[in-house]
């Protein structure tokens, strides 16, 4: 379940005999090293001695409760994680207990797959919040500006590692927004050419008039305006690499051009008689499938086949898990560093909504949206009202829909039950029931 010897101790903390017996029994055998006490003293004791990654206590207990011992560890083991178990539930105590730092509550009795699923789920979050505090993550970002440990961009940065350590032209496929031009930076910056100039034309922000003399240059008197000699883009990177944005809103006779500098690798300027030779690396990105292109005639197959020696293909955000959480995590880092406030702290259910969230605009609607909260709020807790109305309802119509009536009308009922403290007057006042019908609907709860 998880890898020895880096996360797997386990305190539990129960006055009863028989549930540490049992709990004990079943996570040894789970591999992890689980240590029992049946105060919360002795618990404290063990926890000042010993590094103890999940904490699986009781609520009610004599002298001290779980609810004390959660705060303790809250307050001075924050690189563990807590459990709560009881006998004795309620919604208050559930509240409470998630409230000042429980992962998850338990009822007793609780099956062995209940247990393992929630001892599972909070090693799970562990290990990521572990991984996030890790420096090689924001090193990396600092050197490349990219940030990913998902295997599809394990597999793009392998790619990427490898297109730098070539003079080949590399054609970056990726949608809107998911960072083409950090990739192509990272092959030229890590090339034997990062000494020299990298310069980035986006083709689709040029008008069509003004590309050929903006890439080429031009010489004074070639067209009305031309007042002097000018170098253009190719010339500035001589040496270096020319990242090409949009390659596929180049219109036929600038793929043309393009096609005679990769071949007689020399730039001839607007109005010019004479060629100069150049050296340049060229890679070049879309957003589109250029071979469909290549297939509607609205792109040269030759041209395609000089660009296309190396391709990387770029995945979109919503395939790459916990990438998510990972940038949601930089950029809360770097906005609040740079608009000089106090780091806030997601919600789990409003990075839930940012893990199911579709991200039409990739990474950087990601880091927008993580901009424009912490421009927004001066909370440091960020939960779902918190977010942009577009994610809130996406998360409405998108949760809910594979669970049954008595689920959705008992998280409803909590829901109402939390929002008035509890207040079971108030709470049977909004739901449209009497105090008799809530009390035993909230039978199925406690």
């Amino acid at each position: 379940m998880i890898e020895k010897d880096k996360v797997n101790r386990i305190l539990v903390v129960d006055d009863s005999a028989d549930t540490r017996r049992i709990i004990q029994r079943n996570l040894t055998e789970k591999g992890f090293k689980v240590f029992t006490t049946a105060d919360v003293n002795n618990a404290i004791q063990i926890l000042n001695s010993i590094s103890i990654d999940l904490v699986i206590t009781d609520l009610k207990m004599p002298k001290v409760s779980g609810i004390d011992l959660i705060k303790h560890v809250r307050e001075n083991n924050k690189d563990s994680e807590v459990i709560m178990i009881t006998g004795y539930p309620s919604i208050e105590s559930a509240v409470e207990a998630v409230k000042i730092g429980a992962q998850d509550y338990l009822t007793k009795p609780f099956t062995n797959e209940e247990l393992f699923k929630a001892v599972k789920k909070a090693f799970d979050k562990l290990k990521f919040s572990r991984k996030i505090k890790s420096q090689d993550n924001l090193n990396f970002a600092e050197k490349y500006g990219i940030i990913g440990e998902s295997n599809v961009m394990k597999k793009t940065l392998e790619e990427t590692f490898k297109a730098s350590q070539t003079s080949s032209t590399v054609l970056i496929y990726g949608e809107s927004g998911t960072g083409k031009e950090l990739i192509a930076r990272a092959i030229h910056y890590n090339s034997l050419r990062a000494s020299a100039p990298f310069v980035p034309i986006n083709c689709s922000a040029i008008p069509e008039s003004l590309l050929e003399s903006e890439l080429f240059g031009y010489v004074k008197g070639a067209f009305t305006g031309a007042y002097e000699n000018r170098e253009g883009f190719f010339q500035t990177a001589d040496g270096g690499s020319i990242f090409l944005d949009e390659i596929s809103e180049t219109s036929f006779s600038m793929q043309v051009k393009l096609l005679r500098i990769l071949e007689d690798k020399a730039v001839y300027r607007v109005g010019g008689k004479h060629s100069r030779k150049i050296d340049v690396r060229i890679i070049t990105a879309t957003n589109k499938q250029l071979l469909k292109l290549v297939e509607k005639e609205r792109f040269r197959e030759d041209l395609f086949y000089r660009l296309n020696v190396v391709s990387i293909d770029l995945p979109p955000l919503r395939e790459r898990g916990d990438d998510i959480l990972l940038l949601t995590h930089y950029f809360t880092l770097k906005y609040s560093k740079k608009l000089g406030k106090e780091t806030p702290v997601f919600s789990e259910k409003a990075l839930k909504v940012f893990q199911d969230y579709h991200w039409p605009g990739n990474v950087r609607e990601l880091e927008n949206v993580i901009h424009r909260i912490i421009v927004m709020n001066d909370d440091i807790n960020i939960d779902v009202p918190d977010l942009p109305p577009l994610m809130r309802f996406t998360a409405l119509r998108e949760s809910g829909l594979d669970r049954s009536l008595a689920e959705v009308e008992l998280e409803y009922i909590k829901n109402v039950l939390v929002s008035v403290n509890n207040n079971k007057s108030k709470a049977a006042k909004i739901l449209g029931i009497d105090r008799k019908t809530l009390r035993e609907k909230l039978k199925h709860i406690e």
